[in-house]
């Protein structure tokens, strides 16, 4: 194991995007299904998934600040 060099919290913050990065993509895509499907309630839908995308994104910086910190 002498070749491998690097700290372990680079691979804890590649593993905690994942989570969010599969997050985003599900909520939008359903966003965008039900935006096709009612045209009419597509600033509510959009506002709403705004709110739901930053949620997600705390997720992807805590496991950045946890990575620097631990």
């Amino acid at each position: 194991m002498e070749g491998i060099t690097g700290n372990i919290a680079t691979i804890g913050y590649g593993l905690a995007t994942i989570g969010p990065g599969i997050g985003l993509g599900v909520m939008i895509g359903q966003t965008q299904q039900a935006i096709a499907r009612q045209p009419e309630v597509a600033g509510r839908l959009f506002t709403n998934m705004l709110i739901g995308a930053g949620l997600i994104e705390v997720l992807a910086l805590l496991g950045l600040v946890a990575g620097f910190l631990f």
